[in-house]
């Protein structure tokens, strides 16, 4: 800052960013200070104004500026080196002390925590300091915020983040993103210090299994319920968390059983699965969202039976969250990376999936048994169960092809339709037409009508 500017930032009076100290004979005050800015918006301390704000100068000797940098230094932790210059001033020598503010607002001043408030300095309370030291240690401990050991800024996909990521975050958003892919990335703390973090490698890394070995899903699909026979498929899906989950919930909703029934007075049919859709979709998020990366032994697990889907992942419940209040509490062991699936709505952000699931359970048509949980310290585990044997039960699972379903909805119109005029809705020769007809009437949804050329065909 220029002296001038200077001289009308002295002119107006002390504030949170601001103090005036006479001389350097108030150098305890002034480490204090030095300390409060730093724990709270950083400011900028003039020696050689009077309290009023009058400019009265300050003596400058040999090695003075040198003195001052280390008393600050020695006595602070931790140890704070401000940038002390001289400026002239109305005609007068005044020090200029600029103190930046620091990250975790811990700095102490002769073993003591300060801070601002408006223009004076003052200690801060025991519990305040507490909280900002566990506010601390928590981030130290957030695996998802810490910088990938060994990544590198091109270990990011970034054809990925831009062909993919930020349509998806300007489709769900409905704004454009400003700035650059590095800039977002560094805004959503996937780069620190021009380094990826763990979030950033897991999320848009193009090969996030160098980093974290097991960070992928295992899937293994059984034609029973339960494991002691000769698996029918294993998969693993790796890649980042955004194609792992893409790619698992594809593969489960393609080999799992879709039933179809036709419902009165309604001219589509309803396809039934016998797992629900969503649910399905956020137990996979949930399990890459939540499971714990840093037990590296581990990997998220999915087993497919006959009568159940298993979800595995490592990492227990946080304390005071049980499976019979899970819907209720909200807890994140990775915040970073549910933020980011949430912005992209790959889950819900406001902790509303569990209540979707449940919902989803209660209104299938087939009245699904609800999930089970079971959990402890290092380990959470989620069954949902098949409807299957449900729709047996109720004597109407009633199956037809896209074909058959164009000639109902026809029929639902036109009241009645023959093998030429079938042929031609579909553009398929007669034979074809009327294996099709035939195989609606063995299944009971349409009447064969006449004889001859006069034969044709009505709903049921």
């Amino acid at each position: 800052m220029k002296a001038k500017g200077l001289a009308k930032l002295i002119g107006t009076s002390e504030s949170t960013t601001v103090e005036w100290k006479q001389s350097l004979s108030e150098i305890d005050e002034i480490i204090e200070t030095a300390a409060a800015f730093a724990n709270t918006e950083g400011g900028i301390i003039f020696v050689g104004v009077s309290p009023e704000g009058n400019v009265f100068g300050a003596q400058i000797g040999k090695g003075t500026i040198e003195k001052l940098v280390n008393q600050v230094a020695q006595n602070t932790d931790p140890k704070l080196h401000p940038k002390v210059t001289v400026k002239k001033i109305e005609g007068k020598d005044v020090f200029v002390v600029e103190v930046k503010e620091s990250h975790d607002h811990l700095v102490l001043a002769f073993g003591r925590p300060y801070k601002r408030a408006g223009r004076s300095t003052v200690k801060m309370s025991k519990d305040e300091y507490e909280r900002l030291i566990l506010e601390k240690h928590k981030e130290k401990l957030q695996f998802d915020k810490q910088v990938c050991d060994n990544a590198e800024l091109n270990d990011i996909d970034w054809e990925f983040v831009k062909k993919e990521f930020i349509p998806l975050y300007e489709n769900a958003s409905g704004k454009k993103i400003a700035g650059t892919p590095k800039s977002m990335l560094e805004s959503l703390s996937c780069i620190k210090d021009n380094k990826p973090t763990n979030a950033g490698i897991l999320l848009f890394g193009e090969d996030p299994q160098k980093f974290f070995m097991n960070a992928y899903i295992a899937l293994a699909r059984y034609g029973t319920e339960e494991v002691y026979v000769k698996r029918l498929d294993y998969k693993e899906f790796t890649g980042n968390l955004f194609k792992q989950i893409d790619n698992c919930s594809k593969y489960i909703k393609e080999n799992i059983s879709v039933m179809s029934r036709l419902i009165k007075d309604r001219i589509q049919r309803e396809d039934i699965p016998e797992y629900g859709w969503f649910s399905i979709r956020e137990l996979v998020t949930n399990a890459v969202c939540h499971r714990d990366y840093s037990n590296i032994g581990t990997k998220v697990i999915v087993k497919m039976f006959s009568n159940r889907i298993e979800f595995y992942n490592p990492g227990g419940l946080h304390k005071g969250i049980t499976p019979k209040n899970i819907a209720e509490m909200q807890f994140s062991r990775n915040p970073v990376i549910a933020k980011i699936l949430a912005k992209v709505e790959y889950i819900e952000e406001m902790g509303e999936g569990w209540n979707k699931i449940l919902k989803e359970h209660k209104e299938h048509p087939l009245w699904p048994k609800l999930p089970m949980v079971k959990t402890d310290d290092y380990t959470f585990l989620v069954d949902i169960y098949s409807t299957k044997d449900k729709f047996v039960e109720q004597g109407e699972p009633i199956e037809f092809s896209d074909r058959q379903g164009k000639i109902i909805f026809y029929l639902k119109t036109n009241k009645k339709i023959n093998t030429a005029s079938c042929a031609k809705l579909l553009n398929i020769s007669n034979d074809t037409a009327l294996r099709e007809l035939t195989s609606l009437k063995v299944k009971g949804l349409i009447i064969k009508k006449g004889i001859g050329r006069a034969t044709c065909y009505t709903l049921k």
